[in-house]
């Protein structure tokens, strides 16, 4: 054996990554493996980061969807309340139209005029609050204008001044009722 092969030996048997054809380290050194999986993160990253405003804009179109449907859902809910109405006031322009009604004739009229404005009021889901006399004062329904003495429990309803109205169990306006002052 020659001096150059010993020494060929000596490195292959001290480095055993080289190859036999040509005594040299493949390319797998510990900076390209780093710099390898440093291009594989940054891909990786890249992907997450692009799903990521996807979802952003995803989300802010729903959102902003969602607003637009709100908004035409109240605009034509006011639209078919309103269309509601319009027959209610044909009859009372209708009714001053009338140059010879008699008290009577006025008084159906009106009469007519009223069970129209119910219905339309009943359809747009406009509920009366007309507590009877002796019916429990419930502050969320009622406003308590005075209170009387009566020969009823206290803190019950008396009169109904003036009806309360609910929408969808909410109210619009409260019954104004006297009450029984307690004994």
């Amino acid at each position: 054996m020659t001096t150059e092969q010993n020494t060929q030996d000596t490195q292959q048997a001290a480095n055993p990554a080289t190859t036999a054809d040509n005594g040299v380290a493949p390319a797998t050194s510990p900076d390209s493996d780093a710099l390898a999986r440093l291009n594989e993160l940054e891909a990786k990253h890249a992907e997450v980061a692009d799903a990521y405003l996807r979802a952003k804009a995803d989300a802010e179109n729903t959102r902003r969807r969602a607003e637009e449907e709100m908004s035409k859902a109240r605009k034509f809910a006011i639209e078919s309340f309103a269309e509601s109405l319009l027959p209610v006031k044909d009859s009372l322009e209708a009714a001053i139209g009338i140059q010879n009604a008699t008290p009577e004739q006025l008084l159906e009229g009106v009469h007519a005029t009223l069970r129209q404005l119910a219905q339309a009021l009943e359809r747009n889901k406009v509920i009366e609050i007309s507590p009877s006399a002796g019916t429990k004062f419930d502050p969320h329904q009622h406003q308590a204008i005075s209170m009387v003495p009566a020969d009823q429990d206290a803190n019950t309803v008396v009169a109904v001044l003036q009806k309360g109205y609910l929408i969808a169990e909410r109210v619009l306006r409260p019954a104004l009722v006297t009450v029984a002052a307690p004994k």
